[in-house]
């Protein structure tokens, strides 16, 4: 018998090797290397036949670009406009969209709302490989679902699955979730590399040819990544993360990757008995503050995909019991956190390098863009000095190292979403000042830190 060929993948990039070693060459992670069995070309294939083998497919057309049909693929809603937000509109047909989340961040109750209300109007088959059909029914019941309509499938062979799809023909294939499905040809256990990547690329090439939504549920792993190869991503169309502590009855959806809308699109939903619900202002529940001001508390204006929103950055500068000092950031980049201090040192005459220094944005947001810079210095000068900022105040720029304040994108956007909330003053950078302020609104441009400092 031939020898079974096999390779090694690495889990958090992708890069295969042809034999076991404990580092990855490519990331330089250790011990992430997993055994995947290559299967051999079927007999006939261009693969197993060599450059002959391709005569077939001479027959195809190439196309000139200018031809390319550019008409819009209509979208299906999926009932939720925050969902369809993340989207770029909605779902599109013959697309593969994967939902990942930490455990009971509400990723299959999602889904499950989405299906219910789609297949009052749609072909929907819905697969569930971690829980039976009674728990399923048994949560609908309890959101108090539209149930008629909806097909079930309790199934982890995704041969099985495939066959099911061809007969029902559905316009929307949801997994859930993909690291409990398997395929029969590979010999390792469901949730490896080898059967996740494969069954992954038999379901999308079964959406592309059929035209169907394909929405995979994924599990992520203890740091907050998707579980699974890297290679996963580069197979979908588009990437959501579900996120929310269990302690908060707020979920975050937030778009990776999305080959069809904006990268970073936020959705806000609110997890309440009746399942998830879309919150249509976000801003307003960030900016559920206290009636005294305290000081280290400052409100900013980020961007988030294709909108912008209100929220509290918190800072807590405290001297320190030790030689080195802590720098503890939530929501925003620790290593920027220690380069915005160095800034305030240098070009604001402020030192923090004996006083521990902590930064939270209210309400889990992270913060992934550098317009929140004027905001978190500003913040932790408030909180060194012991005075309170004003309440109706609202900040956003970035800080270079020269100690400049540049300019943010969208900030005419910015500064009219601060108005509509009632903010009273904004400290922009000058080349986002308006040549004319909202009404009742005072906006004060600044060029240095040094300004910014002086205007408060």
């Amino acid at each position: 018998m031939a020898k079974a060929k096999s390779a090694f993948v690495c889990t958090e990039c992708g890069a295969e090797y042809r034999k076991w070693q404990g580092q990855c060459s490519s990331c330089q992670e250790w011990n992430t290397l997993s055994e995947i069995r290559l299967t051999s070309a079927r007999p006939g294939s261009g693969a197993a036949t060599g450059r002959a083998g391709y005569a077939g497919d001479l027959s195809r057309d190439v196309v000139d670009l200018g031809n390319v049909d550019l008409s819009e693929v209509p979208r299906l809603t999926s009932t939720f406009a925050e969902f369809d937000r993340v989207l770029g509109g909605g779902l599109v047909p013959g697309s593969a969209v994967l939902l990942g989340g930490n455990p009971g961040a509400g990723k299959s109750t999602l889904l499950l709302q989405t299906a219910c209300k789609l297949a009052q109007q749609r072909r929907i088959l819905y697969v569930t490989g971690e829980e039976s059909l009674s728990q399923v029914a048994m949560r609908a019941h309890r959101l108090q679902l539209p149930t008629n309509g909806l097909k079930m499938l309790a199934e982890t062979s995704v041969e099985t699955i495939l066959a099911v799809a061809e007969r029902e023909k559905p316009e929307i294939l949801v997994i859930d979730s993909i690291q409990t499905m398997h395929l029969e040809d590979i010999s390792s256990a469901p949730g490896g590399v080898a059967q996740v990547r494969e069954s992954a690329a038999a379901l999308t090439r079964f959406a592309k040819q059929t035209n169907t939504v394909l929405l995979l549920v994924g599990h992520v792993t203890k740091d907050g990544t998707l579980a699974g190869p890297k290679v996963l991503e580069h197979m979908i169309d588009a990437s959501l993360l579900l996120e929310g502590g269990a302690d908060s009855r707020f979920r975050t959806l937030r778009g990776q990757k999305n080959r069809f809308g904006a990268v970073n699109e936020l959705g806000v939903f609110a997890m309440l008995e009746q399942g998830l619900k879309e919150v249509k202002n976000p801003s307003a529940i960030f900016l559920s503050r206290q009636e005294e001001q305290a000081p280290g508390s400052l409100v900013m204006v980020v961007w988030e995909g294709t909108r912008p929103i209100l929220v509290e950055v918190q800072a807590l500068v405290d001297e320190s019991a030790l030689g080195n000092p802590r720098r503890v950031a939530v929501g925003v980049d620790q290593n920027r956190l220690a380069m915005l201090l160095a800034v305030l040192n240098r070009h604001g005459g402020l030192f923090t390098g004996d006083q521990d220094v902590f930064l939270n944005v209210v309400g889990g947001v992270k913060v992934l863009e550098t317009s929140a810079d004027l905001a978190v210095l500003l913040a932790v000068v408030s909180s060194l000095q012991n005075r309170a900022l004003p309440k109706e105040l609202v900040v956003f720029g970035e800080v270079g190292l020269s100690g400049e304040i540049r300019p943010v994108p969208s900030g005419q956007e910015r500064i009219a979403e601060a108005a509509k909330h009632g903010f009273l003053r904004a400290i922009v950078p000058r080349g986002n000042a308006p040549k004319q302020a909202p009404k009742g609104m005072e906006v004060i441009p600044v060029d240095k830190l040094s300004d910014a400092l002086e205007a408060l």
